[in-house]
């Protein structure tokens, strides 16, 4: 009888050798990046859909192959296709932060790896989230109802987006437990014309009508945030039509210019009509831990919710959203779910008379989770309230800076006022015979040579008909020296759309 025939050996996906191994590289790999990342043009110029697929082979590789091969062609094929979000001069959209503890909870959380939907499946996972939302809503500042401690609660979402539909279906059953589901065509969402678009999104996903959605305009009188005259005759007329108010955003840090709402004051309107108020600081938020900003949170204790990203500008990678509750009862009755295979038999608290245990699945949308309390906690743990206070403020005195130099130089205009750490600033009309459509060629112009340089990213928003930059400061590495210099790529470029520009004029 012939001999067997010799298997392959079985493969061993958490061999703790290989672990090692593969994960030093990738961190040698990163340091490397971080290293040099600001040699490295800020957003990819000159590429054209469809570059990297030729790049690759056609078909996954039949045998695995050596890490380094791996961390090769990242090095050859995808680093010149990435906008470098992490490079110090990165100024577009809103920060997206990283740092050395972020990236160590990360670690934390994808190499336990664990699933804590419900408390059993992971019980210290969960109870450090509601640990972790408790000091994170004390460090910044909220009201005690939002704590667990104080009978609210919070959640780690992964975004904001995620948030908004969570709580837009816990508003929507619990007007619609009040007045019976076919009432669900006479729900009215308020928001302001800044709000982001998300709101809408989120609207339409828990099935509020698009006509019952209300953008409510805001004005340069305002600072281009909601005011309690505006949402009150916006509410007015719906309810002189038989329609029902539901839900109302308030922001304190709008996407395009920073704007603030006047959450007291629209809170007020809210609880007259019995609306879910959401306090959305998704970028701002983190400013927040600084005493000095918390002004603008005046009126969030007539908030029945409140979200912030830390993986903006609270030095926590991506993803991280904290969702904040008064009601934690009216969130989970929305969204939860009690199969037979997922019960704890937890029980009770005789003290409190709610469940003993969190079980998140029931805080928001997808049922599975990932471990994202370590990855916060490895962050405050490392740096302290202090450390992020002082990053807070760094950026927030960068950004103050380039705003006097804008407003300093007779060419530029500040359009809003700085909040935070976002400037908005444009070519002002008068450099261009003050007419309105040159003006924003000009500022379009201005804008696609900057980035086009490679030295820098920006971005850009329209308010008014009018075309600005937007600059926001927040990046981990960005320093008033990258402030600086970005102000003289400004300058330098500007030169050169103006005198553009007047020779056209010239000429006709």
């Amino acid at each position: 009888m012939g001999s067997l025939a010799l298997v392959d050996a079985p493969m061993q996906p958490l061999d703790p050798e290989a672990l090692a191994g593969d994960s030093n590289a990738v961190l040698d790999f990163l340091a490397e990046y971080y290293r040099d990342v600001d040699k490295y043009p800020v957003r990819a110029a000159n590429l054209e859909p469809g570059r990297l697929r030729e790049l690759l082979p056609k078909a996954a590789p039949e045998v695995g192959e050596p890490m380094e091969e791996v961390l090769e062609d990242v090095r050859r094929d995808i680093l010149p296709g990435l906008t470098h979000w992490q490079s110090p001069r990165f100024f577009a959209y809103f920060p997206m932060n990283a740092s050395a503890a972020g990236l160590a909870g990360e670690m934390l959380s994808v190499g336990l790896n664990v699933v804590p939907f419900v408390w059993a499946a992971s019980p210290a996972a969960a109870e450090l989230e509601t640990v972790v939302v408790d000091w994170m809503a004390q460090l910044l500042g909220l009201p005690r109802r939002f704590m667990f401690s104080g009978g609210g609660g919070g959640v780690l979402q992964g975004s904001t987006c995620e948030a908004v539909v969570c709580t837009l279906a816990a508003a929507r059953d619990r007007q619609l437990a009040r007045l019976g589901h076919e009432a669900i065509t006479r729900l009215v969402v308020y928001s302001s014309d800044q709000t982001h678009a998300m709101f809408q999104k989120g609207a339409r996903l828990v099935g509020i009508p698009p006509s019952n959605f209300r953008a409510i305009p805001t004005s340069a009188a305002s600072g281009y945030g909601l005011t309690s005259d505006a949402v009150r005759a916006a509410v007015d007329r719906d309810v002189a039509l038989g329609l029902v108010p539901l839900y109302l955003c308030a922001t304190v840090g709008t996407t395009g210019l920073g704007a603030v709402d006047a959450v007291r004051e629209i809170g007020d309107v809210a609880r007259r009509h019995g609306m879910w108020m959401h306090l959305d600081a998704a970028y701002a938020g983190s400013a927040l831990v600084c005493p000095e900003l918390r002004d603008y949170l005046d009126g969030a204790e007539l908030a029945d919710s409140v979200s912030t990203n830390p993986h903006k500008w609270f030095l926590t990678n991506m993803d991280c959203c904290c969702l904040w509750v008064a009601n934690p009862r009216a969130l989970t009755s929305a969204l939860s779910t009690d199969p037979e295979y997922l019960k704890d038999d937890v029980g009770i608290d005789e003290c409190t008379g709610k469940p003993a245990a969190i079980d998140y699945k029931d805080w928001q949308i997808s049922m599975t989770r990932r471990f994202r309390a370590i990855k916060l906690w490895v962050v405050l743990r490392r740096y302290g309230a202090a450390g992020m206070r002082a990053h807070i403020r760094r950026h927030v005195a960068a950004a103050q800076w380039f705003e006097q130099a804008v407003a300093a130089d007779g060419r530029f205009e500040v359009v809003v006022p700085r909040r935070f750490s976002l400037v908005c600033f444009r070519l002002a009309k008068r450099c261009v015979g003050d007419d309105d459509a040159a003006a924003n060629g000009a500022n379009r112009d201005l804008l696609a040579a900057v980035n086009a340089s490679g030295q820098a990213f920006m971005t850009h928003f329209v308010v008014d008909d009018r075309f600005l930059l937007r600059l926001a400061v927040g990046g981990a590495s960005t320093e008033l020296l990258h402030v600086k210099e970005v102000w003289e790529l400004l300058q330098g470029k500007a030169d050169e759309v103006l005198q553009r520009y007047q020779r056209k004029a010239h000429r006709m």
